[in-house]
């Protein structure tokens, strides 16, 4: 299992780490046993939040409802809960 997957009967949890103010929003590897995401929206008035989730919601292929922030909306280590995506797709969202 990836270290920054957790996935449970309701959804998923995710660990990552965001780096807002990036050129484009992409997938950046892994940062200790956290998923990396580059965002291309600054860190304030909190539009690096709305980028992540927008980010997971099209990648995942799932509503932004879906995707919820439950911890560290001031952080750059984050955890959000995603509801509703297939486990391949949630397995393979570190591949380029």
């Amino acid at each position: 299992m990836k270290p920054w997957l957790r996935l449970a009967e309701d959804g998923a949890t995710l660990v990552i780490h965001a780096q807002p103010g990036a050129k484009r929003s992409e997938l950046a590897g892994r940062h200790g046993d956290a998923l990396k995401i580059r965002l291309a929206a600054p860190a304030i008035e909190g539009r690096a939040n709305a980028c992540l989730i927008d980010f997971l919601a099209r990648r995942l292929g799932v509503p932004k409802s879906s995707v919820e922030l439950l911890a560290g909306a001031l952080a750059r280590e984050k955890r959000v809960r995603v509801r509703g995506a297939t486990r391949e797709a949630l397995e393979g969202l570190d591949q380029p």
